[in-house]
């Protein structure tokens, strides 16, 4: 290997480390939520495969954000952003919690896949917008009166 294919590989690596542990802090990120809300006519058109694909996303968002919506309701916020010191105590609790929720959501997502098609696409459909609704309001947060 050559001096740069050494360098540029100690580069990458460092930087991926650094990354790693720099969202170590955040509660949560923009993946984990979803990017459009739909009508009644827009899902209407969607066979029952695609909404239990919507339905399993606005599941996720709303597991994942729910518990610290008291905290925060904005994705790539750190501990610190809102007073909370990122010592190793702090860190290991948001750690735990991020790796059990990902479990659960696992276990979520199979149970969705599994069940949710026997749902009559009408169910389904108004779930989805109900879920839909529950997200506006989270992300309206506490301070949008909601």
């Amino acid at each position: 290997m050559s001096k740069t294919s050494i360098t540029f590989l100690f580069i990458l690596i460092t930087s991926s480390f650094f990354a790693q542990n720099t969202n170590d802090a955040v509660f949560f990120t923009p993946k984990s939520q979803i990017n459009k809300f739909h009508t009644i006519s827009d899902l209407q058109a969607l066979k029952k495969g695609e909404l239990v694909k919507l339905y399993q996303d606005r599941v996720k968002e709303i597991i994942t954000i729910l518990p610290f919506l008291s905290l925060t309701n904005e994705a790539g916020v750190r501990l610190s952003d809102i007073g909370i010191k990122e010592d190793s105590r702090h860190l290991k609790t948001l750690k735990n919690s991020v790796e059990s929720n990902k479990k659960n959501l696992l276990v979520v997502k199979e149970t969705i896949e599994e069940l949710i098609p026997y749902a009559d696409t009408d169910k389904i459909i108004w779930t989805i917008l109900y879920y839909e609704e529950i997200i506006k309001k989270m992300r309206i947060g506490v301070d949008g009166n909601f």
